[in-house]
């Protein structure tokens, strides 16, 4: 399944991006991929507790 990105985190690399300002575009990537991690976590635990 494929996981979208948040309008306002889009919103808001596309603004660090424009800006140039890394230490945000940094941030947010983190940010972002933390939570994509954690939402295939939950959903791998979820999937083994149905079985």
């Amino acid at each position: 399944m494929a996981q979208y990105m948040p309008q306002w985190l889009c919103n808001q690399l596309m603004r660090a991006y424009s800006t140039k300002n890394r230490k945000q575009i940094r941030m947010l990537n983190e940010s972002w991929f933390f939570y994509r991690s954690k939402l295939q976590a939950d959903k791998e635990s979820e999937n083994t507790k149905s079985k």
